[in-house]
């Protein structure tokens, strides 16, 4: 048994709940209102892969400090989202030179089972050195991609590793400019990885019970920090990967593959002349349509996919570019953050069918925040936040800390309610919502607060 394993097993926990020491228990949650309608969040941007959810009966208003805090657990570095099936979250996260997956209680906090395997993953612009991919949960299988091309499949209820990839060995992948970065995709029995291969598959699918390879779709495009999506369109289902990382000159865009054999259909280049660039988010699939966008100066296109795979562009736009947020789809009309950085973030709405640009703005305010060297006003903005439809109206976190509830039309936005949550930079995690139970992580220290990096679950239950 090589070392690596042998580092996993002695850190195996039995399925039975366990007390975490980085975890505080606050508050039981209210229980769910009558009727509300619940949902598991199993992989990245929710059960339907585009950030909207089916949960009902949420708390509205905001009360003074904000929804109750049920529990909070110190996390290490990781810029993934948690999954949670039933009763049992995963965050994927990095603490020292290990990278960890926790199984814990989404209720409490506790913990069922730790596993950990080495990495001397390190990031070249100074961000942090944690997985940048959420966990997947399947079935009775979680399946992880670490920074470093580690992919493992571990059982849901144990932790036990049912087969394990080590990617980068293998495919000869380069860092790139962020490391391994592209949450996988269960579609049926398969996990499809934008691999990027340098002189194999950009595309693979794996046997989610083995970890064999089924096919491998050579491209020259490279590996992106967008999830692949899949969709049925003209009456065949087809998988949707935005590729695209580090190269010179830069190169990548949407590739459409048949996903029983793994046959490249169709393909629409779209990325940035910048070389220090990437196409990041997740694409938006709007009927035999799909939304792809990136912020280094291509902008957003909206691209008709043909019923053989065969792509043309509806529509471009270089003022719809988002960096790393999915732009969400309601009404048809696109919502999301255009823009580069933090300064430069609006939130746009743009007519599907068009491309026209209905509105833009820059959702601002000032709070007076208590510290350590006593009251100070602080300036914030919504910034590169993530947007998630539920309830009838859009949940907005945003870059510093701030839950707001709004309200997206064609004529403008209307800011429900707001809370600060915490504040800190890099929140840049999409907020995961469970039975009722909001789920945010806190990627950076808290000045103002002095609290680490966390992840907190919030009761958003209402009656």
């Amino acid at each position: 048994m090589n070392a690596l394993f042998t580092t996993a097993l002695l850190a195996l926990a039995t399925a039975a709940l366990q007390p975490n020491p980085e975890a505080i228990f606050h508050t039981p949650p209210k229980p769910l209102a009558p009727g509300a309608v619940t949902s598991d969040w199993p992989s990245f941007l929710g059960p339907t892969h585009n950030m909207v959810s089916a949960e009902t009966k949420l708390l509205k208003e905001f009360p003074v400090g904000g929804p109750r805090l049920v529990w909070e657990m110190k996390k290490g570095d990781s810029y993934g989202a948690p999954a949670v099936v039933g009763e049992r979250l995963v965050l994927f996260h990095r603490v020292g030179n290990e990278a960890v997956v926790d199984c814990l209680n989404a209720l409490d906090g506790r913990r069922y089972w730790r596993f950990c395997y080495p990495t001397e993953y390190r990031d070249r612009y100074g961000y942090n050195q944690g997985p940048r991919c959420s966990p997947v949960i399947a079935g009775d299988a979680v399946f992880t991609f670490g920074a470093d091309g580690q992919l493992h499949c571990l059982e849901l209820e144990s932790g036990r590793v049912r087969w394990q990839r080590d990617l980068v060995k293998e495919f000869k992948l380069k860092q790139n400019f962020f490391g391994v970065g592209a949450t996988p995709l269960v579609e049926g029995d398969k996990l499809i990885v934008n691999v990027g291969a340098p002189d194999g598959p950009c595309v693979a699918a794996f046997d989610t019970r083995t970890g064999r390879m089924l096919w491998g779709a050579p491209h020259p495009w490279g590996p992106s920090y967008a999830t692949p999506v899949a969709a049925t369109v003209e009456g065949r289902r087809r998988l949707f990967v935005f590729a695209g990382g580090e190269s010179d000159p830069p190169s990548g865009g949407l590739l459409v593959l048949e996903p029983d054999e793994g046959k490249i259909l169709g393909s629409f280049p779209w990325r940035g002349r910048r070389f220090e660039s990437v196409n990041a988010s997740t694409p938006v699939v709007i009927g035999n349509q799909v939304f792809i966008s990136e912020c280094y100066g291509a902008g957003g296109a909206l691209v008709t996919v043909k019923a053989d795979g065969r792509c043309e562009a509806a529509w471009t736009s270089p003022r719809f570019g988002t960096h790393f947020m999915t732009s969400v789809v309601k009404d048809g009309h696109l919502y999301g953050v255009d823009g580069y950085g933090s300064g430069q973030a609006a939130l746009v709405c743009v007519e599907v069918n068009s491309g026209r640009e209905l509105w833009r703005a820059k959702p601002r305010w000032e709070e007076v925040i208590k510290g350590r060297e006593g009251a100070q006003t602080v300036s914030f903005a919504t910034a590169r936040g993530w947007l998630l439809l539920v309830d009838g109206r859009c949940l907005c976190l945003g870059e510093f800390g701030h839950l707001l509830w709004l309200d997206l039309n064609p004529q403008g936005y209307r800011e429900l309610a707001r809370t600060r949550l915490f504040t800190a930079r890099d929140t840049w995690t999409p907020p995961v919502l469970s039975r009722g139970l909001l789920y945010v992580c806190q990627n950076s220290r808290d000045p103002f607060q002095e609290t680490p990096p966390r992840l907190l679950c919030y009761d958003l239950r209402g009656d």
